[in-house]
């Protein structure tokens, strides 16, 4: 593939992230992306498959996901009631094989962008029961005896919270990436791709702030970028200026907080943290 990745209008990517990405498409890899929640790994994957033109197949990993879901599933029950029935589908066993997310993409007739969401979801021995099938592009169906090969090698997006540490043989086949929490001036330009002409007052502030609660120690969970994006979008809706978003205290409860803090103990923290700065005056 000729094509390379560099963006979108709708995405802004880093000089490293755009590397990792060409780097594991030229390596026939797949690419493990990393990163705080919110920080743009799903819509990574989007991007990119918009960027270089392709169609994207999307695996949503859960905690009860099993590796052999992504290959295919074979109903055994649907094939044992058809056959009390007389139904004479049951003659045929691939009528009751359902395809995965894996075969759908080795099926395409065309190279696919695979994206594998939030892989440490998943039980610790999943990414170890991919490991042939995203190395070797085929995986063999028992109940068949046909083996399905990869018409065209997917471009393989793999994307993990950090949640639980992935086996070694699995990462030593990725091509790794970790998105760092956009400094300001990134954020600044995400903020542009989203907001496009906000007054840079209501923004400086609005982003102090923020950098602000992110750096408050004791704070159970860090608000992201898309959370400061809906932020920012409650602030435009509601017509607030850089002067409405003055707190009484240097730790006070920002405007419109539910966007931003997620949980009681965050905001009780920012309580008794704005009760102390008071009582000091």
């Amino acid at each position: 593939m000729t094509a390379r990745f560099q963006g979108t209008a709708e995405y802004v990517a880093t000089d490293d992230l755009t590397i990792a990405v060409n780097a594991a498409v030229t390596l026939e890899r797949p690419l493990l992306v990393k990163g705080e929640p919110g920080t743009g790994k799903t819509e990574l994957a989007k991007q990119v498959a918009s960027a270089l033109g392709l169609r994207m197949i999307e695996w949503n990993v859960k905690s009860t996901t099993r590796a052999q879901q992504g290959l295919y599933e074979y109903d055994a029950v649907s094939r044992l009631r058809d056959s009390q029935l007389g139904d004479e589908r049951v003659h045929d066993v691939s009528n009751y094989i359902r395809k995965g997310k894996l075969w759908q993409a080795f099926d395409a007739d065309e190279k696919v962008v695979l994206l594998i969401d939030e892989i440490d979801k998943a039980d610790i021995e999943f990414p170890n029961d991919l490991l042939q099938e995203l190395d070797k592009m085929e995986f063999h169906v028992y109940e068949t005896g046909e083996t399905i090969r990869a018409k065209h090698r997917p471009v393989v997006i793999i994307t993990s919270n950090n949640e639980k540490e992935l086996p070694d043989a699995f990462l030593r086949r990725c091509f790794f990436h970790y998105i760092r929490f956009p400094d300001e001036a990134t954020m600044r330009r995400i903020v542009d791709v989203h907001h496009p002409g906000i007054k840079d007052a209501l923004l400086t502030t609005a982003l102090t702030q923020f950098y602000e609660i992110r750096e408050t120690q004791g704070l159970k969970k860090k608000p992201s970028t898309s959370e400061v994006l809906d932020w920012l979008k409650l602030l435009l809706a509601e017509d607030l200026t850089a002067e409405d978003l003055k707190r009484e205290g240097a730790n006070a409860l920002p405007k419109l907080h539910g966007a931003l803090l997620k949980n009681e103990q965050d905001v009780h923290l920012f309580e008794r943290l704005a009760f102390m700065a008071r009582s000091k005056r």
